[in-house]
């Protein structure tokens, strides 16, 4: 009996080894690539689940971020901070459509209506995810103050500011648990890998083949897609 306890904890401990992985080679990397998994709660309109994105990756050189999350036939959302060049944009690809807004400094990334009123406790809770010590803050929404969300973050990656243009725009450190609203669902992000890995400056630069619209313009687009 007690061999059979032994063996099962070894494998509890094997399985939560292997659901985050940290392959930077140390801390405080100042470029590579963060992999995320993706959860949905609730409805994303009549987008099939096959083609939504299941996972998110976030490429980092010190203060240039790139948010990738891709679908079914490369669709999907772009975020794109460069601060050096003074770009912030984001990206909106669905078969042949293909659109971007370019933000102002300082100006949320479109998309985020629905975190209007969001409000951010840090608190003292800690947790270790993909090897690096993560913070927690509590979030909570008009609507309902006493429905709370934790996320995680952590200051053991360098990279600056990388919360800038989101609604987490408070918390300086490296999210690598968190949601955003999107429309009338939930989407819920969980760090599954960090790599350390050489990430050339170029794809940092503007996009190309994609048509330039206003914010209003952006967002019809993106409300058409979800009412579909």
């Amino acid at each position: 009996m007690r061999y059979n306890l032994i063996l099962f904890i070894a494998f509890i401990f094997a399985v939560a080894g292997l659901s985050c992985k940290n392959k930077s080679g140390g801390k405080y990397i100042d470029q590579g690539e963060i992999h995320y998994n993706i959860d949905y709660i609730g409805s994303m309109g009549a987008m099939p689940k096959e083609a939504l994105p299941r996972n998110l990756v976030v490429s980092f050189k010190k203060d240039k971020i790139l948010f990738e999350m891709l679908g079914l036939g490369n669709s999907g959302i772009l975020n794109l901070s460069n601060p050096e060049k003074g770009i912030y944009d984001t990206y909106f690809s669905l078969f042949t459509f293909k659109y971007f807004y370019a933000a102002k400094p300082g100006e949320m990334y479109p998309g985020f209506e629905a975190m209007d009123g969001i409000s951010i406790k840090k608190t003292s809770k800690t947790m270790i995810i993909c090897g690096f010590n993560c913070k927690n803050a509590e979030v909570t929404f008009p609507a309902d103050r006493n429905k709370i969300y934790d996320i995680w973050y952590t200051n053991e990656i360098n990279v600056k500011n990388t919360n800038a243009s989101t609604p987490f725009s408070l918390i300086d450190g490296v999210l690598l648990n968190f949601f955003f609203f999107m429309g009338k669902a939930e989407v819920h992000f969980e760090a599954e890998t960090v790599y350390k890995k050489d990430i050339p400056d170029e794809i940092f630069n503007r996009r190309e083949n994609f048509k330039r619209v206003t914010k209003e313009n952006f967002m019809a687009f993106i409300n058409k897609m979800r009412s579909l």
